[in-house]
């Protein structure tokens, strides 16, 4: 799905109903609840969701404050930085 130019699904992602993003936004905190990185997590939701304010709608949506805090404790650097203002915490 990605392309050459870096493109992760931004055009298909368009084209999606709010329903249909909102289950891969879902199926992506199943990912990160399974070992998926909360950084790939918040940037592929972000790319789904057509931006970062409804990527954290739905984000938010799916965890809980003590996820989200944990998910952020566990990194490091400028990507704890970026999650924890994507998240909230």
């Amino acid at each position: 799905m990605l392309s050459v130019q870096g493109d992760l699904g931004e055009a298909l992602f368009k084209g999606w109903t709010d329903e249909q993003r909102r289950d891969e936004i879902g199926r992506l905190v199943t990912g990160f609840r399974a070992g998926l990185p909360i950084g790939i997590v918040c940037n592929m939701a972000e790319k789904i969701a057509g931006g970062e304010a409804p990527a954290r709608r739905y984000l938010l949506s799916f965890m809980s404050l003590e996820e989200r805090q944990d998910a952020v404790a566990k990194e490091s650097g400028g990507v704890k930085a970026h999650v924890s203002r994507f998240l909230g915490v």
